[in-house]
Formats: structure tokens, C-alpha cells, sequence
């Protein structure tokens, strides 16, 4: 029976958890995730977590923040004054948008708290930090030519 391999586009259903048991993100219900093994199209433990997979096969991973989306950076959490939004947005807990950095770069934010004129932003993604839980399912694998092995 074929494996998954590196190079192999593979199409698989998946539930993401935290620690506590909170479903973060599913397929369940949706089209099942494809992507390329060794493309980096995902993070690095989910690619590691499906090498090796069977067709039907169901797996259960756990992935450390090393290999998810990093460890939790307090400095990626700053306080502005109220005064820097425009007038038309209401800074509000949970929003997000993107804040352009002097670089020109422009990074993904969301707001955790507004107190009185201090709004504080976390530039963090929303999963650094976390250990991620996968229970995975292959559907297909796609082998592509150059990871065929001819006799």
C-alpha cells in the first residue's frame, strides 16, 4: 500500500484542538485539505504528522509550538493611545486589521483589550504558543513523477 512521501500532493481531513479541548479548526463538513508534502504550504509538524499515512488511515499528532506557529512573544504586545485610530473605527476586543510597520510591512494584529484611552495589539498569531492536537484522516495521495521508484 502506498505512503505518504515527500513530494506527494495529498488531499486528508482534519480537526485541530487546544490543550483544553477547544476546536479551533476542522474540515469536517468541508472540502478535505490538499497540499504538497515538503512545500512548506503548511506549518512543519502537520506536513512531518502525515509522512508515513495510508489512504483511509486515521492518525492522531501533537504539535509543539516549535513547530506549529512558534513560541508567545510579550513584545509583540504594545499599547496605543485611542487618538492613533481613525475616527470611523471603533477599536473594539477581537478586532483585527493589518498595521504597517516603518518598513512598509505590513503585519496582521488584533486588538486584546481597550482601558479607558489604551488600546493594546498583539501581533502574535493567534496559536503562538499553543501545542496543537490533529486527528487526521488521508483521503488520497497524489504521487507525483519524481517520487515514483521505477524498478
Amino acid at each position: 500500500m502506498s505512503q505518504v512521501r515527500e513530494g506527494d500532493t495529498i488531499t486528508l481531513h482534519y480537526t485541530g484542538k487546544l490543550d483544553d479541548g477547544t476546536v479551533f479548526d476542522s474540515s469536517v463538513g468541508r472540502q478535505p485539505l490538499r497540499f504538497t508534502v515538503g512545500a512548506n504550504e503548511v506549518i512543519p509538524g502537520f506536513e512531518a504528522g502525515a509522512v508515513g499515512m495510508s489512504v483511509g488511515e486515521k492518525r492522531d499528532i501533537v504539535i509543539t509550538p516549535d513547530q506549529a506557529y512558534g513560541p508567545y512573544f510579550e513584545e509583540l504586545v504594545k499599547i496605543v493611545a485611542r487618538e492613533n485610530f481613525p475616527p470611523e473605527v471603533t477599536p473594539a476586543v477581537g478586532l483585527m486589521f493589518e498595521m504597517q510597520l516603518p518598513s512598509g510591512e505590513a503585519i496582521p494584529v488584533r486588538i486584546i483589550e481597550v482601558e479607558g484611552e489604551d488600546v493594546t495589539l498583539d501581533a502574535n498569531h493567534l496559536l503562538a504558543g499553543e501545542t496543537l492536537f490533529f486527528n487526521l484522516e488521508l483521503v488520497s495521495i497524489d504521487k507525483t513523477a519524481s517520487s515514483i521508484i521505477l524498478p
